[in-house]
């Protein structure tokens, strides 16, 4: 014979409460059918042998509880020793010892609830895999690799181009004879630091997986440069876009599409303005229409005064993070510091002083807003399509503002991201978002809305696409399949 107090702890495991066990005094039996715990803890043999006497001892046990003022614990606690003084089970010792062996055996809770197979069906599981633990096992915690900007080996192959002004590093990635992207790079940084990270992004590089990307450094800048000979002219800022010439003729490049940032940008620009048909079109960031003012001319004297002789000083390095990050408490830290490092250790302060000098002597480039159709022909201007790109936290929004206000407004595109500074850096899907949707106008991408009629029409070497766009505008765009 043994007492319940030695299955309490199992009863008390049950799914079924001791709170909602003989409420109903018509079905008590009923109960133990109800319950999906009935075979754990071994029941059915209970209630065979005593019929309905523990719901009976159980039932008048509660209701004397109830009418004390105890606590729901020390309720539990008066119905399990009223149990134990109450209610004993006469059975076999062979049965309780199988029956105690059972309840010992059980140290936890069972590891899956018991799903009828209908309801298993509609889950679309099988009812022995319901809710099964999970056992992870080789999980290894994974901490991503700090930013870094050193070569990877992802921008393509070095090649040194001979130019009037002296030999520079160009990178090459994919075939020439597709569409070309070509880059060019902002103060205190190379086509490496500036534009490696941005082209790795994911989306960007399902974009480029058709176009051939050409980065141009300019001379002295490129990583693990030497330091420039004594004596060396360094180019001006017109006699560096003329260096893409050579690039151009080098590379046996028809056309392009220029991507700049600070200095690249206005680089690219005076390119573009003398050489319109080289350039298909133009993605500017930060670009600078405008000669250097007279606080930007009077803090890089002073930075150029330490950098040609070789120092890195901190004013230096802040008035570089100032340029590309403007507000940097509002940017990220990390990146701030990373580039902050870089800075400090990975330049060569000399060929920088050479090139910081030749940006702040740049001139205007000259290019006007002309709305008359008949005086566009004779006046200097950009004319292909330009997005103008800035940031909210960066210090060059009247730069890019007011150029803007210069271009042709049927071919420019002015968009101010949120929330960053180095905007190619810290909003790289906004980028390269506004980037697909600018090459899909230019018709490098073919819209998800062209119907299969039209479609058709890319079979041919040369064709006019006709879309109705979301504003119902009717598009016509002549295209070259070789740039699809």
């Amino acid at each position: 014979m043994a007492s319940l107090r030695s299955i309490r702890a199992g009863l008390s495991r049950s799914y079924q409460s001791l709170n909602t066990i003989g409420r109903d005094g018509n079905d008590n039996e009923g109960l133990y059918d109800r319950s999906s715990t009935t075979d754990w803890i071994g029941v059915d043999n209970l209630k065979r042998k005593n019929a309905n006497k523990p719901f009976s001892v159980i039932k008048n046990a509660m209701a004397r509880v109830s009418r004390n003022k105890h606590s729901s614990a020390s309720r539990i606690s008066v119905i399990l020793r009223d149990l134990d003084d109450e209610w004993t089970i006469n059975e076999d010792p062979s049965e309780g010892n199988s029956f105690l062996r059972k309840l010992r055996s059980s140290s936890r809770m069972p590891s899956s609830i018991a799903v009828p197979a209908e309801q298993a069906s509609l889950l679309g599981t099988m009812p022995s895999d319901a809710l099964d633990d999970i056992e992870l096992r080789h999980v290894q915690l994974s901490v991503s690799n700090s930013r870094s900007l050193s070569e990877d080996g992802s921008t393509g192959s070095k090649e040194t181009v001979d130019t009037q002004h002296g030999p520079i590093t160009v990178a090459v990635t994919g075939d020439t004879s597709k569409p070309v992207i070509l880059t060019y790079h902002d103060l205190g940084l190379n086509h490496v630091t500036n534009f490696q990270a941005f082209f790795l992004y994911p989306e960007m590089r399902n974009i480029l997986n058709n176009f051939c990307i050409v980065h141009v450094n300019a001379p002295g800048q490129e990583e693990g440069a030497p330091t420039l000979p004594e004596g060396y002219v360094y180019p001006t800022m017109e006699e560096l876009s003329e260096t893409i010439t050579c690039v151009k003729n080098h590379f046996h490049l028809r056309t392009f599409i220029g991507f700049g940032v600070g200095l690249g940008a206005n680089i690219l620009a005076r390119y573009a303005t003398k050489y319109p048909c080289d350039v298909d079109a133009l993605v500017l960031v930060n670009c600078s229409s405008t000669q250097a003012g007279w606080i930007e001319w009077g803090y890089q004297k002073l930075n150029i005064r330490h950098l040609r002789s070789g120092t890195m000083t901190t004013g230096t390095v802040d008035y570089l993070l100032w340029h590309h990050f403007g507000k940097r408490e509002e940017c990220n830290q990390d990146l701030v510091t990373v580039y902050r490092q870089h800075f400090e250790k990975a330049l060569n302060a000399t060929n920088l002083g050479l090139l910081v000098d030749s940006y702040i002597r740049r001139t205007d480039l000259g290019i006007v807003r002309e709305l008359d159709p008949n005086k566009k022909k004779d006046v200097r201007m950009i004319r292909c399509q330009v997005l103008n790109i800035t940031a909210n936290h960066s210090p060059h929004i009247e730069d890019t503002v007011t150029f803007n206000g210069r271009l042709d407004p049927t071919l420019a595109t002015w968009m101010k991201i949120q929330d960053c500074g180095l905007v190619i850096d810290e909003a790289p899907g906004k980028v390269v978002e506004a980037f697909r949707l600018f090459l899909q106008g230019q018709g490098y991408v073919v819209p998800q809305w062209v119907t299969g009629a039209i479609r058709s029409c890319y079979r041919q070497r040369r064709c006019t696409i006709a879309a109705l766009a979301p504003d119902k505008h009717l598009l016509l765009q002549s295209m070259d399949l070789q740039h699809a």
